[in-house]
């Protein structure tokens, strides 16, 4: 799926691979869900493909993360896949870009021991949209180290919980809500 989601891209724009870059690399990623609960963040680790012009992009990532609860006897695996454009501000060494695209995010929780060969494993994958802004700064011509925050499954539809009161809930109620966020580092490497 994911190599399928990358060849659309670029054959969707083919001047983007062909202007500045292809690249592949690696990263880390910091998630943590907007809830009241004090949860600490989750590091997951993945890579992206990115292609680049001047001022536009597109990437898509795939990230991992997975985790055993004995107690539980569960495995729980993550896996969020996003495609995202990239509207770049400068072309210099150091750029500023705002990034945003769809994203469908997979889990999957199984037996860690299971009775008798019985498959009871659930998946579920869900799909949500998310926005950022980053920075990418280029030490030569092939490499990229880049840093970016997202918020993800972004609500365009407006709070509920808001009462619609005072300056505040007359703003909010333009502003997209989101059910969490994601910091991410990484390096590409550009052919």
């Amino acid at each position: 799926m994911l190599s399928a989601v990358a060849a659309a891209a670029l054959f969707a724009a083919p001047s983007v691979a062909s202007a500045q870059g292809f690249g592949v690399g690696g990263r880390l990623s910091w998630v943590k869900a907007n809830s009241n609960a004090d949860l600490d963040s989750v590091r997951f680790t993945g890579g992206q493909i990115r292609a680049l012009s001047g001022r536009w992009g597109v990437e898509v990532s795939l990230d991992h993360h997975s985790e055993s609860f004995e107690l539980a006897n569960q495995k729980v695996s993550e896996t969020p896949i996003q495609a995202s454009l990239l509207l770049r501000t400068g072309g210099s060494k150091a750029s500023v870009f705002l990034l945003g695209g769809p994203g469908w995010y997979r889990r999957k929780v199984e037996l860690i021991n299971t009775v008798d060969d019985l498959d009871v494993d659930v998946k579920t994958t869900e799909f949500g949209w998310h926005a950022g802004v980053g920075l990418e700064v280029l030490p030569s011509r092939h490499v990229g180290i880049h840093g970016d925050y997202r918020f993800t499954f972004l609500d365009f539809d407006g709070d509920d919980e808001d009462d619609g009161g005072g300056i505040g809930g007359v703003i909010g109620r333009f502003l997209p809500g989101h059910r969490g966020s994601m910091l991410t580092l990484g390096m590409t490497v550009y052919f």
